[in-house]
């Protein structure tokens, strides 16, 4: 790992990945970005086309297509790269072929003497995490996946509008799956300093505890609605995978519901899970033990029970 100067690969260079790629150069996050492609005039392409905007960005930042080679010097490769489903294919029939791109990848990275932090973002996330980290050998630490960050931040954006204050100082999050099990910790929803069950109960009427329950539903749901009208989601998830590259690069200990390794943490072990977790240079530092209600426990048991059930039978053919 080269501590000089931060150095991020991207393996991947669909509508995520540009996403990505395009936020952090916006963002001024990295000193060097380098797009990997099993199409290479595509990642030739997009590097010019986003280092032709460095000017107006806040730093400079270095932006180039490269290979596998570069992956040594790297602090964090981000791998977004996977198939589509196809018509009649199922979804374990997908899940077993990017399991497969996903081991092809990391064998190719790790080929390279790579010593930095894995970041996933492919779907079926939770679980082509625990791929990437099986085969990469890797600490768990050092292998994160997207998890419910983009989640929480859709939560966040819905209460902020819901309450009328900055999403900033809306602090919630979702957990479990990325996914149909994933769930709102309703418990540990707080407006600035306030919990949200407490200004619900004391705005006379102005707020109801029913309208949670449709606000998650719109979060959980966002995807499905965003594909149907644009046929996909990105510019969210670009975002959310910036803010973990910058917590990372800056050691910032900052918390976020990134897909982590439980080893007995809620109850659960050898599973990977968007649960709330402390992020920095080290990768995941701490896994953050919410006290959940009976039935929010009851929720990301679930969670993981779904998990280990499609989780299983992939790590057995790998």
């Amino acid at each position: 790992m080269i501590s000089n100067v931060n150095r991020v690969a991207l393996i991947g260079t669909g509508f995520v990945g540009t996403a990505f790629a395009y936020a952090m150069v916006n963002q001024g996050i990295t000193g060097e970005i380098i797009l990997i492609d099993v199409n290479k005039d595509k990642a030739e392409g997009e590097a010019m086309d986003i280092a032709h905007g460095i000017p107006f960005a806040p730093s400079r930042t270095k932006v180039r297509a490269g290979d596998y080679s570069d992956c040594r010097s790297c602090d964090v490769v981000v791998i977004t790269a996977g198939a589509n489903q196809k018509p009649g294919e199922t979804r374990l029939e997908l899940l077993e072929r990017n399991a497969q791109i996903m081991k092809g990848i990391v064998k190719q990275i790790m080929a390279n003497y790579f010593n930095g932090i894995l970041v996933i973002a492919t779907n079926p996330v939770d679980i082509l995490t625990h791929v990437a980290w099986k085969v990469s050998g890797l600490p768990k630490n050092r292998v994160i996946g997207s998890g419910t960050t983009l989640d929480t931040a859709r939560l966040r954006h819905e209460l902020s509008s819901y309450f009328d204050v900055d999403p900033r100082n809306v602090h919630a999050y979702i957990m479990g799956e990325h996914g149909d099990t994933e769930f709102a910790a309703w418990s540990h929803a707080f407006i600035g300093v306030r919990k949200v069950d407490d200004i619900i109960e004391q705005s006379h009427g102005r707020y109801r505890k029913e309208d949670l329950e449709q606000i998650f539903v719109k979060v959980r749901d966002a995807a499905y609605h965003i594909i149907e009208r644009k046929g996909a989601t990105y510019y969210g998830i670009g975002m959310a995978l910036t803010r973990i590259i910058k917590a990372i690069l800056n050691d910032e200990h900052s918390i976020l519901s990134v897909s982590s390794f439980l080893g007995g943490e809620y109850g659960q072990n050898n599973i990977f899970i968007g649960v709330p977790a402390v992020v920095g240079r080290a990768g995941v530092t701490d896994v953050i033990e919410l006290q959940l209600n009976e039935e929010e426990q009851q929720k990301l048991n679930h969670s993981v029970e779904v998990l280990k059930e499609s989780t299983k039978p992939i790590l057995e053919i790998l």
